[in-house]
């Protein structure tokens, strides 16, 4: 029985990222991502429902398309493997509980932003807006909320200003509303060690691409990942810190 719901859990999971990579290509483009069917973007060929099985079709394609041979983006397989593998990390830390599938939901929203910001340095807010709504959805429902309006108050506040100090906008609304979605998910002190090990994260790329800028958004929902899966490690880690 663990067994079979862990490979269910599992194959969810890359549906999902099969879902995650038409969310990724069309909201940024600001197209619908339920109609038209997908379609090759090369020769525009729709896709026959055998050439969209997760992580297999690109596999057996030979990552390429079947009408026109054009090659086809390696990130399709690995957002799809990467979704899956989430799932299954977010299934072993918590279990089969009822909130599962809105814990990752919010994830897989946040593994959205972090593809969407990377490629095109945009956050939409109906995707940014989609993992909150879900961060929200926890056994404690108040406790989730008001963590997630501490959080994104007290960063507003801190952006407001530094935008006073630095004469310019200094953090856009799109952090805010992530730092909400880590308030939901991680409460407190999780949501400090996340924003701690996104500034981190963050140091090595942004030495190396300061001419071209580097997009936060990512590393704080790479650090709320890591700080929600490990997260009796990490609060270990701050109190080793703090109190030596």
């Amino acid at each position: 029985m663990e067994l079979a719901i862990t490979v269910f859990v599992f194959i969810f999971g890359i549906l999902i990222g099969s879902f995650l990579n038409v969310v990724i290509y069309r909201i940024p483009k600001g197209e619908s991502i339920v109609f038209p069917a997908s379609k090759c973007q090369s020769c525009g060929t729709p896709l026959k429902w055998y050439h969209n099985i997760p992580i297999f079709s690109w596999v057996a394609l030979g990552g390429k398309c079947a009408f026109c041979d054009e090659k086809i983006s390696a990130q399709y397989p690995v957002v799809e493997l990467l979704t899956g593998v989430i799932f299954l990390a977010l299934y072993f830390k918590l279990g089969l509980v009822w909130y599962l599938p809105f814990v990752a939901a919010s994830f897989a929203a946040l593994f959205a932003l972090v593809v969407i910001d990377f490629e095109y340095m945009a956050v939409p807010d109906n995707v940014n807006f989609a993992a909150l709504v879900f961060a929200l959805v926890q056994p404690n429902f108040i406790d989730a909320a008001l963590y997630a309006a501490i959080a994104a108050g007290g960063l507003y506040l801190i952006g407001l200003f530094s935008s006073f100090i630095a004469k310019r906008e200094a953090m856009g609304g799109a952090d805010v509303i992530v730092a909400g979605t880590m308030g939901a998910l991680l409460g407190f002190p999780g949501f400090f060690i996340a924003i701690f090990l996104s500034a981190i994260l963050a140091m090595v790329p942004a030495v190396i691409w300061r001419e071209r800028g580097v997009p936060f958004v990512p590393f704080l929902a790479m650090a709320t990942l890591i700080t929600y899966l490990f997260d009796t490690q990490a609060a270990d880690l701050l109190e080793l810190i703090i109190y030596g």
